[in-house]
C-alpha cells in the first residue's frame, strides 16, 4: 500500500504536450483504495513564472500521508530543462525529503536527498520526478505508442517505459472525457505492480484516471474531480 500511493502521487500530470502549447491549469482529484475504508484529496497545478519558466506543484493528503512536491521547469526551444526539485513528504513510514538543483552549464546535478549529499552527472533528456510527465504528455499526443524516459531519483538515474493501449471514455465528476489509455511497463519478473492512466484528449492531455494495482492484489485508483486549462473548466459529455 505504500509503494501504491508513493506512485500514484507521483504520476499526477501535467497537461500541456509541447512548448509551444504548454498553458496554466489546476486539477483536483479523489483518491481510494477498494480494500480500505479511507479516501484523500490531491491538487496540482502549473503557473508561469514570466521569465521563461513554468513552476509544477503538487500537494496531496490522506488519513495516513501527506506530500508536497514543487519543479521549476525551463523551456529552450522544444526541449524541457529542470532547473530544480523539491519533495518532502510525511506521515506514512519514514518521512522523506529531497531538494535537487539541475546546472545545466556544468552538466551536474547536485542537492540532497533523504540527507545524503547528491551529485549526478546531467546528460541530455535527463528529468526530475514530475517534469517526465510533461515528456510522456507530449509523445502520446503526438502519436507515439512506446517510451522511455531517463529520470533523475535521488542520487540515482532510473528508466521509465509506457506504452499506450488505446483509447477508452472516461466518466470523472467533470463529465464524460475521451482519453488515451496508457501503462507503465515494467519486467513482471523483477515487479508485479501494474499502472494505468488515463488522459484527457481535449484537455491537453490532463490525467483524469489512475489505477495501480499491487502484486497481493490491492487497489488504489485516483479520478479527476475538477480542473481548468488555461482558465477554462474542464467539462466532459
Amino acid at each position: 500500500m505504500r509503494r501504491a500511493l508513493l506512485l500514484a502521487l507521483a504520476l499526477f500530470t501535467l497537461p500541456a504536450v509541447q512548448a509551444a502549447d504548454l498553458k496554466p491549469f489546476s486539477a483536483s482529484y479523489t483518491a481510494d483504495w477498494k480494500q480500505l475504508p479511507m479516501s484523500g484529496t490531491a491538487s496540482r497545478e502549473l503557473k508561469s513564472n514570466g521569465d521563461g519558466t513554468w513552476t509544477l506543484s503538487f500537494q496531496a493528503s490522506m488519513m495516513i500521508a501527506n506530500l508536497n512536491e514543487s519543479s521549476v521547469i525551463k523551456l529552450d526551444k522544444d526541449a524541457l530543462l529542470p532547473q530544480s526539485y523539491h519533495f518532502e513528504r510525511g506521515g506514512l513510514g519514514k518521512a522523506k525529503k529531497t531538494d535537487l538543483d539541475f546546472d545545466w552549464s556544468t552538466k551536474t546535478v547536485t542537492g540532497t536527498d533523504r540527507g545524503d549529499a547528491v551529485k549526478v552527472a546531467l546528460n541530455a533528456g535527463m528529468l526530475d520526478k514530475s517534469t517526465y510527465q510533461l515528456a510522456l504528455q507530449r509523445d502520446v499526443a503526438a502519436g507515439k505508442k512506446a517510451m522511455n524516459y531517463q529520470v533523475v531519483d535521488g542520487g540515482d538515474v532510473d528508466t521509465y517505459d509506457f506504452r499506450v493501449l488505446g483509447t477508452e471514455k472516461v466518466a470523472t465528476e467533470a463529465g464524460q472525457v475521451d482519453a488515451v489509455k496508457v501503462e507503465r511497463v515494467r519486467d513482471p519478473t523483477q515487479n508485479q505492480r501494474t499502472t494505468v492512466l488515463w488522459f484527457a484528449k481535449d484537455w491537453n492531455y490532463l490525467l483524469v484516471r489512475l489505477q495501480q494495482v499491487e502484486k497481493d492484489g490491492k487497489e488504489y485508483n485516483i479520478m479527476l474531480k475538477d480542473g481548468t486549462v488555461d482558465g477554462k473548466a474542464v467539462k466532459g459529455s
